[in-house]
């Protein structure tokens, strides 16, 4: 039995494949399905098995075409709901990959139909453990994604409660040598504290995750629940994109990269003004010049999460960047969180026809009184790292939706962590009120007070 663990560093997500004798079963694939396609030719092997640990939140997954493409069947949990065609793979189902089994787990928690996935090799020696979003490194999966999404909605207690009994009486249960094998690492917002190990065993995690030590069934609930990471606003779009299967990769990117581009600044007349323009140029270039009411979301490790954060499912947009490279990789970057549908031209800029100006942060050193200062970080990141004493905190996630919040009868000055988020809450702030007071990005220079 040969494993290869595949990993998407911008959305923390690792997929895999197992190959046996020839045939290979695929779990949790991400959106573009070259790289399986391109390991199974390295392999000589055929693709035969598809199986997902549940309806990804965080991305989408390229199961459906796989399936289409290469008549492999899909493996889900019946309770998934999904509609596509599939085979149900629930406790005691097994599916023998020519001298391999691989059996279902159901490990309810993070979602109501999640599985995890036991391999036995050919010794019969229970080997490896796949756990979706139920298990990481070093935590487990939120329980708050499913109250409203999905087959099956549920409670985030309830699943808080289902999560505790999958761990100890599911998982705990195997052989400490068992390797343990997660949907995501570090960065991923499918859990609070995932560490940057790609893999693990039973054994260590029963020594090092929180949440395989001895407690109480309302304590583990409670610190479970406590200071999850935000959800965006994409999540509960792709849950249900998930459970139907995405359109084909590389022909929904293409129908983008098709449509016509504008190419000169005169053209920019003809873009609809109710339509948001996402500009991923560096911010130097944006404050420069950038067409009105644009959003300077930057080309960044992060891009997705933030397009889905900042952008509604159902929400229409331009795509800009500086050159068409980084335009065809942002479009494909887009594509794994279902957005590529949305996007209503894609086009290189390096044109505007309005700037944002530069700010000197030694004014706001010398009087923090004579500006308004908006903090965009999450609520976790004020509570444990106050900057300013005197601030309005609305996260970015939230900031198009609240900037009627924000006085105007001063400068308004917008700070995030290190620079980045700053340049979109900024560029938001500034297309939303319209020129009715100055804005400015505090930028890198926050690291400084």
């Amino acid at each position: 039995m040969k494993i290869k663990q595949f990993e998407d560093k911008n959305l923390a997500h690792y997929s895999y494949a197992i190959v046996s004798h020839g045939e290979m079963a695929l779990i949790d694939p991400s959106r573009n399905p070259q790289p399986y396609y391109d390991f199974a030719k390295e392999e000589n092997a055929t693709i035969t098995t598809i199986i997902e640990t549940h309806p990804h939140a965080d991305f989408v997954s390229s199961h459906l075409e796989i399936s289409n493409t290469t008549g492999a069947t899909i493996y889900v949990s019946k309770l998934l709901g999904a509609e596509y065609s599939h085979q149900s793979f629930d406790d005691g189902d097994a599916i023998v990959l020519d001298g391999i089994t691989l059996k279902s787990i159901n490990t309810p928690g993070h979602s109501p139909d999640s599985i995890s996935i036991l391999a036995i090799n050919e010794d019969l020696k229970e080997e490896a453990i796949f756990t979706g979003d139920t298990l990481f490194i070093g935590d487990c999966g939120r329980p708050d994604l499913r109250e409203e999404a999905g087959a099956i909605t549920a409670s985030r207690a309830d699943l808080a409660k289902q999560m505790y009994y999958s761990l100890r009486n599911k998982l705990m249960t195997l052989p400490n040598d068992v390797k343990v094998y997660p949907a995501h690492g570090a960065g991923s917002l499918c859990g609070k504290g995932l560490s940057a190990q790609n893999s693990s065993t039973i054994g260590d995690e029963k020594t090092n995750n929180w949440s395989l030590q001895a407690m109480s069934e309302t304590d583990f609930v409670n610190e479970l629940l406590a200071d999850q990471p935000f959800i965006p606003k994409y999540f509960p779009f792709d849950v249900g994109l998930n459970k139907k299967g995405a359109k084909n990769y590389a022909i929904s990117i293409s129908k983008v990269e098709k449509r016509e581009p504008i190419t000169c600044s005169g053209c920019a007349s003809s873009l609809n003004p109710d339509i948001t323009i996402i500009d991923t140029r560096p911010q130097e270039q944006f404050k420069r010049s950038h067409l009105k009411n644009a959003i300077n979301l930057m080309n960044d490790t992060k891009f997705e999460t933030w397009l889905g954060s900042i952008v509604n499912p159902d929400e229409k947009f331009y795509l800009t960047a500086e050159n068409d490279t980084i335009l065809k990789e942002l479009i494909e970057r887009s594509a794994k969180i279902g957005y590529e549908q949305q996007i209503e031209l894609a086009f290189t800029v390096d044109f505007g026809n309005t700037e944002m100006k530069f700010f000197d942060s030694e004014e706001l050193r010398n009087n923090e009184e004579a500006f308004t200062i908006i903090d965009i970080r999450n609520l976790s990141e004020v509570k444990t790292k106050p900057i300013f004493s005197n601030t309005l905190h609305i996260p970015l996630y939230e900031l198009r939706e609240r900037t009627n919040e924000i006085p105007l009868h001063k400068p308004i000055i917008v700070h995030c962590a290190g620079g980045y988020r700053s340049a979109a809450g900024s560029s938001i702030i500034k297309s939303k009120l319209n020129g009715t007071s100055q804005v400015y990005d505090l930028s890198e220079a926050v690291k400084t007070f």
